[in-house]
């Protein structure tokens, strides 16, 4: 048996598809906002520009240099919070040196309604309540929804395990699959005998970044797998996830990279446009 491979590029595209005709009506503004040359966040963020280019969604970068002080970067949040042009904007981390510390802080500072990411405590609490008040959920959990989804793949009933307890994917992962009627088993460094709790998975999701931890022993024949892990490796970009001894078992799985990383790139594009809806409402 070989398993369905989950492109998130053909979903990403599928999900863009459907989002053209809203920003054609809606007209909102995206703004992406760099500290210093960081290589992965230079290729994120063109990925980003790419998929606005693709729904004719506006956008704008703001590229501020590696010794910027967080005075200033604050200064930047409240202008952008303050314009009514923007619809939406996201300060790509990690950010440099000491800045990097400060994360926390000008996560707080972003207005909600302007929270594209997801990451602020107000929309990861709105979350918690129910499926109906996931309005700006974080953008990888999200995008993973939408790639099960477009491949009807069912989540109602099943035991899903996740490994990975992150703040912007593992955590609100398992409330977006609750949400939805799943049982959620969260895994992550001190879970004791790891390779029994993936075994029962119906789905199981790798959100560690520790190259090839997923092995095919670990993995209950006929599961869905999905691959969060991006790690550079001499052979490239991996996962998580043994993908060519796993592919031989699973049902499903994401490749790496090509999988999850289209789908949370569509996902923020998708925030955009909500919020853009909610603003208007307001």
């Amino acid at each position: 048996m070989s398993a369905l491979l989950l492109s998130g590029k053909e979903a990403a595209q599928s999900l863009l598809e459907g989002l053209k005709s809203k920003v054609k009506a809606l007209d909102p503004k995206l703004v992406v906002v760099q500290v210093g040359d960081d290589p992965a966040s230079a290729s994120y963020i063109r990925q980003k520009f790419k998929s606005c280019e693709v729904v004719g969604m506006r956008n704008a970068h703001i590229h501020l240099p590696e010794n910027t002080p967080l005075d200033t970067l604050m200064q930047t949040v409240h202008d952008l919070n303050a314009d009514p042009d923007v619809t939406g904007f996201i300060v790509q981390v990690p950010l440099p040196g000491k800045l990097n510390d400060a994360v926390p802080q000008i996560i707080r500072a972003i207005d909600p309604k302007k929270d594209v990411d997801g990451f602020g405590a107000y929309n990861l609490g709105k979350m918690f309540l129910s499926r109906e008040f996931e309005h700006l959920p974080p953008a990888t959990p999200s995008g993973i929804v939408a790639l099960l989804e477009h491949y009807k793949i069912p989540i109602d009933g099943k035991h899903a395990v996740i490994v990975g307890r992150s703040n912007t994917v593992g955590k609100p992962l398992g409330i977006m699959l609750l949400n939805r009627n799943a049982t959620v088993t969260l895994c992550h460094s001190k879970t004791k005998d790891l390779p029994s709790l993936t075994k029962l998975a119906d789905i199981l999701v790798a959100a560690v970044g520790k190259h090839n931890l997923i092995t095919k022993d670990m993995v209950k024949p006929g599961a869905v797998v999905i691959d969060v892990g991006m790690n550079r490796t001499e052979g490239g970009l991996k996962g998580d996830v043994d993908f060519e001894a796993v592919k031989e078992v699973a049902s499903a799985i994401t490749p790496v990279p090509g999988g999850v990383g289209p789908m949370t790139v569509a996902a923020l594009i998708r925030n955009c446009v909500t919020a853009k809806e909610r603003q208007r409402e307001q």
